[in-house]
């Protein structure tokens, strides 16, 4: 079994200031793999001074020489690239072909995108007389969740680097591995000592610490809604600026000229990838009313091909859940949507037959939901679709837009232009129009309570920056 005991912190890895651990578990055999140190808020303290210090040289680093950092932490991940594909499958369920092709391939798509972001950008604009100059925001606390562990990582670490700011992270306890990689690569690359921060443990512990601690002057989070609450009303006493990706339950919406048994086939297959553990799934499918039966069909030919099994198989394409806490919730979730009345099209509860150890659960697909249904209101996280009837277009968007989320929306349709005018009628961050792939230069972030804030792309690069404006730095022509 794996240790992972020490902390990163001001370029050293460190003991914790009060010794206790917590076993890593592998949700497809239930067994220990990895042992970590859980911190408090001691070793926050330890972490975010180093951080503080850190900050006044490397937030005056050049251009340049972030440039050829960011570069040098590109060739050092690729050489563990493998081994972080690993350790994501390992740690939380992913297919080992999803965690190599997708996964572990978002840690390289994101600082490449920093790279080439960093090197166009323009820090200094003239306007009149005014020189407005965008500057690093400062010690930035990072709390990040385990479903795509590595991505929601490096989605802020790469541009919070470029921009100049230092850095503490807590990744999530239930997938730590990965983040204790990404730091030895971080410090392999030569990032100075206590830019980047490494604190393993929990939220109340460790998270809440970083939130409400004076000295950090950004937090980003990606987690639950509930835990998001939690982070901005901690930040709130010291004012410092919050930037959340949160929750989904994102509609997606079929309409009558989309080639429908496509749509409904793509749309399953984007509920049930990752096991579902993705906050922008397309969990609540839409379809015409008198289509319903056409739906049903489609989605259970479609389910009934994601077989769950060994993630560690390379034709395996879905994994467990993430834990036992994940998994007893998804099941009372489909227990729910059974005694509400929804149609049981195909799965329900309990394990994958031939699957007796594992957080395995079944493909679960439900029909003729209403959208007023527990399994239409809820974040499910688990590979479990709901099929919604709509009346026309008009009903078709007010079902999409009823909830308390905006994440993303899905439109399918054949005519461009008429999915286009549904789109800008949802009230989403996203839109994947024919379920297009998502854009890792597109702001990614949601309406509502789904968060505030983006990332991806310049408008992420831009979270890590504050404006100031010099009066009078430039001779009136």
């Amino acid at each position: 079994m794996k240790e992972f005991l020490q902390f990163y912190i001001n370029g050293e890895w460190v003991d914790p200031v009060v010794a206790k651990t917590l076993d890593v578990i592998n949700p497809a055999t239930e067994e220990p793999v990895a042992r970590i140190s859980m911190g408090g808020s001691q070793d926050v303290d330890r972490a975010v001074a180093a951080a503080r210090a850190a900050f006044v040289g490397f937030s005056q680093s050049s251009r340049e020489e972030r440039i050829a950092l960011l570069e040098t932490i590109l060739e050092v991940y690729k050489t563990r690239y493998d081994e972080i594909a690993v350790a994501i499958s390992t740690e939380m369920g992913a297919p080992i072909t999803l965690a190599q092709k997708a996964q572990a391939a978002t840690g390289i798509g994101h600082f490449k995108t920093a790279l080439r972001i960093l090197k166009e950008y323009a820090f200094e604009e003239v306007r009149g007389t005014t020189l407005l100059r965008k500057e690093p925001v400062g010690v930035c606390g990072f709390i990040t969740p385990w479903n795509w562990p590595i991505n929601q990582i490096t989605c802020k670490v790469a541009p919070a680097l470029a921009a100049g700011c230092t850095m503490v992270l807590k990744p999530s306890e239930i997938a730590p591995m990965n983040a204790c990689i990404l730091a030895e690569v971080l410090d392999a690359a030569g990032v100075p000592a206590g830019v980047f921060n490494l604190v393993n443990g929990d939220g109340p512990s460790v998270g809440a610490a970083m939130a409400a601690h004076p000295d950090i002057d950004m937090m980003s989070f990606t987690g639950s809604t509930r835990a998001g609450i939690a982070v901005a009303k901690a930040a709130a006493d010291t004012v410092k600026r919050v930037a959340q990706e949160l929750g989904g339950k994102s509609a997606n919406i079929i309409l009558e000229d989309a080639d429908f048994a496509k749509a409904v086939s793509r749309g399953v297959a984007g509920c049930m990838n990752n096991s579902g553990q993705s906050c922008n799934a397309p969990t609540r499918m839409l379809v015409p009313q008198s289509r319903m039966e056409e739906a049903i069909a489609a989605a259970r030919t479609a389910a009934e091909r994601a077989a769950p099994g060994d993630p560690t198989a390379e034709t395996t394409a879905l994994g467990p859940v993430v834990s036992n806490v994940q998994y007893d919730k998804i099941q009372d979730l489909i227990e729910k949507g059974i005694a509400e009345g929804a149609t049981l099209v195909t799965g329900g509860p309990g394990r994958p037959e031939g699957l007796d150890r594992g957080y395995f659960v079944r493909p679960t697909i439900f029909a003729n939901v209403r959208n007023d249904m527990t399994i239409a209101r809820e974040e499910v996280f688990g590979p479990v679709l709901t099929i919604l009837g709509y009346e026309d277009e008009d009903d078709a968007v007010a079902i999409a837009n009823d909830t308390p989320y905006g994440l993303s929306g899905y439109v399918s349709s054949s005519d461009l232009a008429h999915a286009g005018r549904v789109a800008a009628r949802l009230r989403t961050g996203n839109v994947h129009i024919n379920n297009a792939a998502g854009d890792p230069n597109a702001p990614f972030g949601g309406y509502k309570q789904s968060g505030n804030g983006r990332e991806w792309g310049p408008f992420g690069f831009e979270e890590y920056l504050e404006v100031k404006a010099v009066m009078g730095a430039v001779a009136a022509e």
